[in-house]
């Protein structure tokens, strides 16, 4: 492939490695080294760009290595980067065999991502321009709150700072698609949200999650599920198992509560389940995930992504449902924005 005739740009390849790589769950630090570079060359005249790789100086610019001047080199040289063609094997692959490809095509966003303001990889704008690329109308931002310190949650303080940010890439962007103001809130042992009302407030969407004793005893954490699912601030009820199926984290069973008592509770308040596209999450499991349809309850399918590459992953999701007979329309990212504006509204 990489004897290929190569027409992009040599930007576009750095971004094509970076996104393959954050696909495949590839270590955060060398998906870095790709988007450094083509931030590095991006502001730079294509002339003085090829001329540095004819002269065999892109090193000198800051954030661009060996590896990466490498790409550079040979974009600008019309022949596919090596580095391309090796991620393009091993990550480039249908993530499914077209099972969920006609309710992905249904799908109008994601509500649920991370940047690195909070514990994602990237800034806002790249994970905005990338949900634009494949075609979203809209993703919202949902970095996690104060309790996940590990996570970097966000204070009032830097939320407040964020939604300024959101405005301003808003303002910049294509006005087809929005990037929406959200939170991915930590559900409290009180079963409490995890931010204030008067920021909750001024969000279009939140995502509520258990992220701690996830082992809490099956009557305790139901309670805590359901107060959070009966709060007017949420929207949706994320990876609602914190299961972990596989993947460098390693594996961790399901918490224990009682899944008719909380869908039941997602049904009468209009709360969409999330069905949680990250391959080492696949949460909910099969069981509940019938469980929550036979019930009636709405869906939201979600990326959880954490770097560009992954907002990829609804396919799974989507081949998912597609496999459990719901209907495109429980699915309120199938909504256009106003639609689904209209029903996250306290």
């Amino acid at each position: 492939m990489a004897d290929e005739v190569y027409d992009g740009s040599p930007v576009a390849a750095l971004r094509r490695i970076a996104f393959l790589l954050e696909r495949g769950r590839a270590d955060r630090y060398k998906v870095k080294a790709y988007r450094g570079a083509a931030n590095a060359i991006l502001p730079l005249p294509a002339d003085e760009v090829a001329a540095r790789a004819r002269a065999g100086t892109l090193t000198e610019l800051a954030g661009v290595g060996a590896s990466t001047a490498r790409v550079i080199s040979q974009a600008v040289a019309g022949k596919v980067p090596d580095k391309l063609a090796e991620a393009e094997a091993e990550y480039g692959a249908p993530l499914t065999d077209g099972a969920g490809s006609a309710l992905r095509a249904r799908l109008r966003g994601d509500l649920h991502s991370h940047s690195d303001w909070s514990d994602g990889g990237s800034p806002i704008e790249e994970m905005a321009m990338t949900a634009m690329e494949l075609g979203h109308d809209y993703l919202v931002l949902t970095d996690h709150s104060p309790r996940l310190k590990v996570a970097r949650g966000l204070s009032v303080e830097r939320l407040a700072r964020q939604l300024d940010v959101v405005d301003a890439v808003n303002a910049h962007l294509d006005g087809g698609f929005r990037l929406l103001k959200g939170i991915e809130v930590d559900i409290l042992d009180d079963g409490g949200l995890d931010q204030t009302e008067q920021m909750l407030a001024r969000l279009d969407v939140r995502v509520a999650s258990v992220h701690s004793k996830l082992q809490m005893d099956a009557e305790q954490m139901t309670k805590r599920m359901v107060a959070a699912v009966r709060n007017p601030y949420a929207n949706v009820l994320g990876h609602c198992t914190g299961r972990l199926v596989t993947g460098n984290r390693g594996t961790r069973a399901q918490s224990r509560f009682d899944a008719r008592t909380v869908f039941e509770a997602c049904a009468e308040e209009g709360v969409a389940v999330e069905i949680n596209s990250r391959p080492e999450r696949r949460d909910p499991p099969t069981k509940l995930l019938e469980l929550a349809r036979d019930i009636g309850c709405l869906f939201s399918i979600d990326s959880d992504a954490h770097a560009p590459g992954q907002l990829d992953y609804p396919l799974l999701g989507c081949e998912r449902a597609e496999a459990a007979g719901i209907d495109a329309d429980r699915i309120v990212n199938t909504w256009p924005v106003e639609r689904l504006l209209e029903w996250a509204a306290p």
